[in-house]
């Protein structure tokens, strides 16, 4: 028998073959059994981690809005100590106190229109929506019935696997 060699079901004798489908539907329903057990148990764990997650990705984006608004305000403070006179020249336009050119036309701006600007501002670069903090499947795999099903119902099917995949009769064993 060369290594490598494969033979087809058929070859195996009729007690090996169901052998190794019980194997299979044993490792089947386990590991389906498993997941929803371990799944259930683990929920409030898992619910715990996606919360930290999200509030994690939102301190670093808060972060480097703090820091881009440092850049901004040291470069400012850059070009006010390089040229004294750029307070004189942005104070009247910045603060609406005095128009430094009497023949020049600036518009009345509506609440409207600055709150509409200011929304444009403030929104994501890119326009990319924020991912939910949890996924909706762990919502309803949270609720209190849904986890006691699940969890009953991953416990029926290692009890199953364990019952009818299980190890075979002791006349299979002679056989």
């Amino acid at each position: 028998m060369a290594l490598g060699s494969f033979y087809p079901l058929s070859a195996i004798p009729g007690m090996r073959r169901q052998s190794i489908l019980r194997t299979l539907l044993f490792v089947i329903f386990f590991s389906i059994g498993a997941a929803a057990l371990s799944g259930s148990i683990l929920c409030g764990d898992l619910l715990e981690y996606y919360t930290n997650r999200h509030l994690l990705s939102c301190g670093k984006e808060s972060l480097n809005r703090l820091e881009s608004l440092n850049d901004d305000y040291d470069a400012l403070l850059e070009q006010v100590q390089k040229d004294p006179n750029l307070i004189k020249r942005i104070a009247p336009v910045t603060l609406g106190n005095d128009r430094p050119d009497q023949n020049t036309y600036y518009p009345e701006v509506a609440p409207e229109q600055l709150d509409a600007a200011r929304k444009a501002l403030t929104e994501e670069p890119g326009g990319r929506a924020a991912r939910p903090a949890i996924p909706e499947w762990l919502k309803r795999c949270s609720q209190p019935h849904r986890r006691i099903t699940l969890f009953l119902a991953g416990a029926l099917l290692i009890l199953v696997s364990f019952i009818w995949f299980g190890a075979g009769e002791a006349t299979d064993r002679k056989a």
